[in-house]
């Protein structure tokens, strides 16, 4: 039996327009599949559109950061050779690395307040050895500070000078232990204006009687011996400890004396003439005998090339004193001091500070500092 024909399909009008067929439902992407769970959505191609310019985007910043870096580093170590140039080439005119390697003149400056220095005198000696070290230019501009530190340093100068020339230049100050310093050195200038001289020994305490007797405090004292607390800021001197103390005071004056008559080849009752504590300015030291002649690194400069054939232009290198780290609380305040009084009164005054602190529970050393008289 004949299966029925189905139905024709109905005609479209006349001048009806065709309808489009329905869009069927895209295929699955894997862009577009959610990840199960709380897992991160793979790393997949991105899908054209949008997407793609999101991903140059990236990699332009990522590209831009990469360069930003480098030129940072290269920033960084042009900085780092230009700091190690700079403070290659600061102890002289000439290239720094060439002053470092090649042979070169050491300037020495001593301020402030002269102490025992272990790694200064440790870098001298050291300096006598190097063979491209052609020789020294002592630069002093101190008022003086412990017998102990300027006979350490006097010994190591001296030591420099059998090898090697040395020549001294004085600036605004060196006096007493700023003096004694220079004794080793061949020639010695100074300025007119220089305050140098104060030949001499100093031993300080005070008295504090009167001032805890007003608070009511009385001090004890259980010695050994009389004098092991002389000087004592918790009673006088006892005639005894005065003349012991100026014993002391006396033989170390007796050394500066002699230190000075060896260096400046002069007979020491000369020296004692003039040994009185004195200071004198750079004219009245030249006439004393004390320097040799008024100027300063310049002529000494030239001293060593008629003297010695070292040209006036070879680079200089400085030998550092001492860092600031090692620099003790007293150092510290006579920078502070100099900076806002002037080095040589802020020296003077971070030292009678220190003297104050100090000597009141022990004896802290003889200085031989030039202090001005106080009114």
């Amino acid at each position: 039996m004949a299966s029925p024909e189905p139905p024709p399909a109905s005609p479209i009008p006349p001048g009806a327009a065709a309808q489009p067929a329905a869009p069927s439902a895209p295929a699955a992407r894997p862009w577009d599949a959610a990840p199960p769970g709380n897992a991160p959505r793979p790393d997949v191609t991105p899908r054209p559109g949008t997407g793609g310019l999101e991903a140059d985007l990236l990699l332009d910043r990522r590209r831009l950061k990469r360069s930003r870096g480098l030129w940072r580093a290269l920033a960084v170590l042009a900085l780092l050779g230009g700091l190690a140039l700079a403070f290659g080439s600061r102890g002289g005119e000439a290239g720094g690395f060439v002053a470092l390697r090649g042979p070169h003149l050491l300037r020495l400056t001593v301020s402030g307040t002269i102490t025992d220095d272990r790694r200064l005198v440790e870098a001298i000696d050291r300096a006598a050895k190097a063979s491209n070290v052609r020789g020294m230019v002592l630069a002093v501009d101190s008022p003086g500070g412990t017998v102990a530190g300027g006979e350490g340093l006097h010994a190591a100068l001296t030591r420099f000078r059998r090898a090697k020339p040395l020549v001294a230049v004085f600036g605004g100050t060196a006096a007493s232990a700023g003096y004694m310093i220079a004794m080793p050195a061949e020639r010695i200038f100074a300025r007119e204006g220089s305050v140098t001289g104060s030949i001499g020994v100093l031993l300080q305490s005070f008295d504090g009687q009167e001032a805890l007797r007003s608070l009511g405090v009385r001090a004890e004292a259980i010695t050994s011996g009389p004098l092991k607390d002389q000087p004592s800021p918790f009673r006088p001197l006892t005639d005894e400890g005065r003349a012991a103390l100026r014993a002391v005071v006396e033989d170390l004056h007796a050394g500066f004396v002699r230190m000075v008559a060896e260096g400046r080849r002069m007979p020491e009752e000369r020296v004692r003439a003039i040994a009185d504590g004195r200071i004198m300015t750079g004219r009245q030291a030249l006439a004393a005998g004390l320097v040799d002649a008024i100027g300063g690194e310049p002529e000494a400069r030239a001293h060593l090339a008629s003297a010695h054939g070292i040209e006036e232009d070879l680079p200089v290198r400085d030998l550092r004193a001492r860092d600031l780290t090692d620099r003790g609380l007293g150092d510290l305040v006579g920078e502070s001091l100099g900076t806002a009084l002037g080095a040589t009164l802020g020296a003077t005054l971070a030292e009678s500070l220190k003297s104050l602190l100090s000597e009141g529970l022990r004896v802290d050393g003889a200085w031989a500092l030039w202090q001005p008289a106080r009114q």
